[in-house]
């Protein structure tokens, strides 16, 4: 056991034994090779079922981050180009002045309508057709690309039914065609699973703290309303689970680990995109004050910059994407590293993910 893998394992086995975590799985690797696949604690606590290296996570919004590697595969081989508006693609999304609005612009949370009915349910997001109507018909918050905000959910959609007009088919199938499969990886890595799966995945719970109602006015339930937020019971729902909701995603930690590598270079003799490509992937594209939340954001094409728990100026190298609970994945551009942790007790901090994330960074 290599130093890095050991000093993770005894963390992992820490968090677990002292209730921080009740399970959890963490994978690095470093130049297309794996060096770390760590688990700990339980998967389904009602059962006993342990977490396994293959067990999948519903991660919240670090699903963003495979969406984003989708689009990015997808114009390494010329089927799309950042700059085309959306409504060339999508000529429905152009109301209300939203035709200037391009791919880049989705990408990097600039489109200006993150912005949901306050009494969307889990029905409605489950529902491709009835979210791509609603958001087409959106009025903007802003001129598309003059500013950025979070788009919680409707980064998904957007991006998604771009995908799924380009390609012909959906979000989750051309997600499982054009990553996961030639990562090997088609049972670990989802943007929606399969219904025949849902046993193998990890069963989410609250921690204290986790779930609790924003007031009224809160800008969360402006992108994100209350039917939809993100806790343990909504998680663990059936038709939220194996539907198209591509702002969020389902995967393990070594998948996600592998995924990200595969972005920086050659795994096992499989790259997903090109090493000019990558460049414009990992440089940072926006840095201004979110429109919704307030905070400084600094994005790449599809990816928050900076490691979790420091200042992106701090570590201008590394991409990826958070989510709600703790879930989180990235790469390294100046390390070769591609780390990620997944876990199923919510938390509404991400404690444990920037613990394990210096631990690798100090370590590699």
């Amino acid at each position: 056991m290599t130093a890095l893998r050991r000093r993770l394992q005894d963390t992992a086995d820490a968090l677990v034994r002292s209730g921080a975590e009740r399970g959890l799985q963490i994978a690095v690797y470093r130049h297309g090779e794996q060096v770390a696949d760590v688990v700990a604690g339980l998967a389904d606590p009602a059962t006993g079922r342990p977490v396994t290296p293959d067990t999948p996570f519903h991660a919240f919004s670090a699903g963003k981050g495979l969406t984003a590697t989708l689009v990015h595969v997808l114009a390494e081989r010329g089927a799309l180009r950042y700059d085309t508006p959306i409504a060339r693609i999508w000529p429905e999304f152009g109301a209300h002045g939203k035709d200037t609005a391009t791919i880049r612009d989705a990408l990097t949370h600039a489109t200006g309508v993150p912005g949901l009915p306050p009494d969307l349910t889990p029905e409605h997001l489950c529902d491709w057709h009835h979210m791509c109507a609603l958001i087409a018909d959106a009025r903007p918050w802003w001129e598309p690309g003059t500013g950025t905000g979070y788009h919680s959910y409707t980064f998904g959609h957007i991006v998604g039914e771009v995908v799924r007009r380009v390609t012909g088919v959906p979000v989750s199938k051309a997600f499982a065609d054009e990553v996961a499969a030639p990562l090997k990886v088609p049972g670990e890595l989802f943007l929606g699973v399969p219904r025949a799966e849902l046993r193998r995945l990890a069963r989410l719970e609250d921690a204290p703290g986790n779930g609790a109602a924003p007031p009224d006015g809160s800008p969360v339930l402006a992108v994100a309303p209350r039917g939809v937020l993100p806790t343990a019971a909504f998680g663990n729902r059936a038709d939220v689970l194996t539907a198209a909701i591509p702002a969020a995603g389902q995967f393990t930690a070594r998948a996600a680990a592998r995924m990200y590598a595969a972005l920086l270079g050659p795994v096992d003799g499989v790259r997903l995109i090109s090493a000019e490509r990558l460049r414009e992937v990992g440089t940072p594209v926006v840095d201004d004050v979110d429109r919704v939340f307030g905070n400084r954001a600094v994005l790449a094409n599809g990816y928050a910059v900076g490691r979790v728990g420091t200042d992106p100026d701090d570590t201008p190298t590394v991409f990826g994407w958070a989510g709600s609970g703790g879930s989180y994945a990235c790469a390294d551009t100046a390390t070769g590293v591609a780390f990620a942790v997944t876990k199923n007790r919510l938390a509404p901090d991400f404690t444990t993910a920037q613990t394990l994330a210096a631990i690798v960074a100090e370590s590699t």
